[in-house]
């Protein structure tokens, strides 16, 4: 892909066979590492716990061992490392730094006979090589911008993995070992009718998500829209109540932070996601959730959405109100079907786990001298793979 980061690998490669199982098929122990301020899987917001929990889950549906250092009430059924503290329902989704150094030390120590670890921390894979020896890879939640890229370049000896293209290109000195995007289950989402009379808006509430500008649009062209966004952080209240609440009215509702039974129901009964993005997200998961929901994506074509979004088949595509707006009102004339049989085909969580266990296994079998690479003696049987000229209101052009 034009302007990718150098070195930067297509993980996997193209398997023409379909087959999904990982080179070599040699069972493996994989420790996992999840930030400690949100639940793996999450009750409510959270997307970085669901994707953690789903690759969890699928490696040991492989057939592979997973350990997994998260929040002490976290339910997902792997083994997990003990004495790991509770998150709080009330607690920001980003943990202080003192939290996350010593849920990354207890993390790592525990880690140190695993075969790969793979850290979704910022602190971890910085303490990594004092703490623990097995190859380590860890995955770029975030935009490699001002504040974390310095991060990321300091982390020697890490494969960075990216959740987007778009992402990877920005990685300016960062060298990003493989792409993966973000998968799901498509099974254990129910494909919805779109009949709810209501286009659906899900997030968090802050500016860069577009909440502002979702009810302008909704309001623009004249349809319901269902807003469902995390609202429990000081900035966040601040925002919503300057910025959000005075577009609010009978026909643009805030429904509250939603559990994920609930979320997919609204998403579901919605005739669009509409998701008018103010940054380059790194993936937007909302975005294959709504389409593994049979439900179109309306969205502004930055960061990942093109990756994701096929303008004109399984969503819309604008970069203006008016646009935006318009294409509200021909979301509903998308085949629901092709939206869901895109996300099994291209989002399943099984081609998510088979991308990560082929760099997995790449880095175990390149390892120093003396450490034994993944444990031999037990296979792991193949799987089947399966434009309008003005800016925004009230805001400069």
């Amino acid at each position: 892909m034009a302007g990718a980061a150098t070195g930067l690998l297509a993980w996997p490669p193209p398997d023409p066979s379909g087959a999904g199982t990982h080179p070599g098929g040699i069972s493996m122990r994989i420790g996992l590492v999840a930030p400690p301020a949100v639940p793996v899987p999450p009750p409510a917001y959270g997307g970085t716990e669901s994707v953690i929990d789903r690759l969890a889950r699928g490696l040991v549906g492989a057939g592979h061992e997973v350990l997994l250092a998260a929040a002490g009430n976290s339910t997902c059924p792997v083994p997990r490392v003990p004495g790991c503290v509770e998150a709080t329902a009330t607690a920001p989704v980003c943990s202080d730094s003192a939290t996350e150094l010593a849920h990354a030390l207890r993390s790592h120590l525990a880690m140190r006979d695993v075969d790969v670890v793979h850290d979704h921390t910022l602190v971890g894979p910085l303490l990594a090589r004092a703490l623990s020896r097995p190859p380590l890879v860890t995955t770029a939640h975030g935009p490699f911008d001002a504040t974390l890229a310095p991060v990321y370049r300091a982390m020697r000896g890490a494969s960075v993995v990216a959740v987007s293209h778009h992402q990877a290109s920005t990685a300016v000195g960062v060298p990003v070992a493989a792409v993966i995007h973000h998968g799901l289950d498509v099974d254990v989402v129910p494909p919805g009718a779109g009949t709810g009379g209501y286009a659906s808006f899900l997030g968090r509430m802050s500016p860069e998500k577009g909440p502002r500008e979702a009810a302008l649009v909704a309001r623009a062209a004249g349809v319901p829209l269902l807003m469902a966004a995390k609202l429990r952080e000081r900035a966040e209240r601040e925002y919503f109540d300057a910025e959000v609440r005075p577009l609010l009215c009978s026909d643009v509702e805030y429904v509250g932070e939603l559990g994920p039974a609930e979320k997919l129901q609204l998403l579901g009964d919605s005739f669009a996601l509409l998701n008018p993005m103010q940054w380059a997200e790194p993936f937007g998961l909302v975005m294959i959730e709504a389409l593994a929901a049979g439900t179109p994506v309306v969205a502004t074509p930055v960061g990942s959405a093109p990756e994701i979004v096929d303008d004109g088949v399984t969503g819309l595509l604008r970069d203006r109100p008016a646009a935006l707006a318009a294409a509200l009102l021909d979301a509903s004339y998308l085949d629901r079907s092709r939206c869901r049989s895109a996300v099994a085909r291209r989002f399943s969580t099984e081609r998510m786990v088979d991308a990560h266990l082929r760099l997995y296994e790449a880095l175990a079998a390149d390892v120093a001298p003396g450490r034994a690479g993944p444990r031999s003696g037990r296979r792991v049987a193949p799987r089947a793979q399966q434009d309008d000229a003005g800016p925004w209101p009230g805001r400069t052009a």
